[in-house]
C-alpha cells in the first residue's frame, strides 16, 4: 500500500481533487476534516477549556471562530492548539490506516493543507501538489465570501505554492475547467500505476 500526500494552498482546488480521487476508488483521509471532527470530542473540548478558557466551548460546541481568531493572532496560541489536536488526530488516523491495511487498500491519500508545514511530507511515499495561479486562487476565495485581508493572512500562513510545487513528486494543474481537472486527475492515476509497478518490481 502506498501513502500519498495531497496538498496545495487555500483555493487551489485540493479538496476537489481529493473528491475526484475518492470517486475513482482511492481511499482518502482528510486530515483537516479529522481535525475539525476532533473538536467535537469531549477530551479535546476539556483541554481547550483548560488551555484557553471556558468561553471557547459554548453549549457543548467549540466556538471555532473565536478559537481561529486567537490561534492566528496570539503568540504561541496556535502551537498550544496543535498540541491538543494533533495527537488525537494522529491516533484516529493510525486506526483508519490499520483498518485500510486489513482491507488490502491499494493506496491511501492524505489530504493535508499543511503537509510541508507540519513535516508530514516525510511520512508519505509521494507528494502531489494541486496548483493554480494566485490571481485565480484569490478570485475563488473572494467568491467563497472571504474578505481580502483574511485571504492574504491565511495565504501568508502557508508555504508559497510555487515552493510546494517545486518539492512535489507530481503536480496537478487546476487553472482550467472542471473537465480539464478531471483529465489532470486521470493522468495522475496513470502515474500512480507506474509508481506501483516500480514499487512492486523493487520488492
Amino acid at each position: 500500500m502506498m501513502f500519498l500526500g495531497l496538498t496545495g494552498v487555500l483555493g487551489s482546488g485540493k479538496s476537489t481533487v481529493a473528491r475526484l480521487l475518492k470517486e475513482r476508488g482511492l481511499d482518502v483521509i482528510d486530515l483537516d476534516s479529522l481535525a475539525k471532527e476532533s473538536l467535537t470530542w469531549k477530551e479535546t473540548q476539556d483541554d481547550i477549556r483548560a488551555t484557553f478558557g471556558d468561553e471557547y466551548v459554548v453549549g457543548g460546541a467549540v466556538d471555532t471562530a473565536r478559537l481561529r481568531e486567537t490561534a492566528f493572532n496570539q503568540s504561541n496560541a496556535l502551537r498550544k492548539l496543535e498540541m491538543i489536536v494533533h495527537p488525537r488526530v494522529r491516533e484516529e488516523m493510525e486506526k483508519r490506516i490499520e483498518a485500510l491495511t486489513k482491507q488490502g487498500a491499494r493506496a491511501v491519500v492524505f489530504d493535508h493543507p499543511l503537509l510541508f508545514e507540519t513535516g508530514f511530507d516525510k511520512k508519505v511515499d509521494k507528494v502531489v501538489v494541486v496548483t493554480a495561479d494566485m490571481k485565480t486562487i484569490r478570485r475563488r476565495l473572494r467568491e467563497r465570501g472571504m474578505q481580502a485581508d483574511d485571504v492574504e493572512r491565511r495565504l501568508d500562513f502557508q508555504i508559497p505554492l510555487e515552493q510546494k510545487a517545486a518539492r512535489a513528486d507530481y503536480v496537478i494543474d487546476n487553472n482550467g475547467t472542471a473537465e480539464e481537472l478531471q483529465r489532470e486527475v486521470d493522468l495522475f492515476l496513470e502515474k500512480l500505476t507506474g509508481w506501483e509497478e516500480e514499487r512492486n518490481a523493487s520488492h
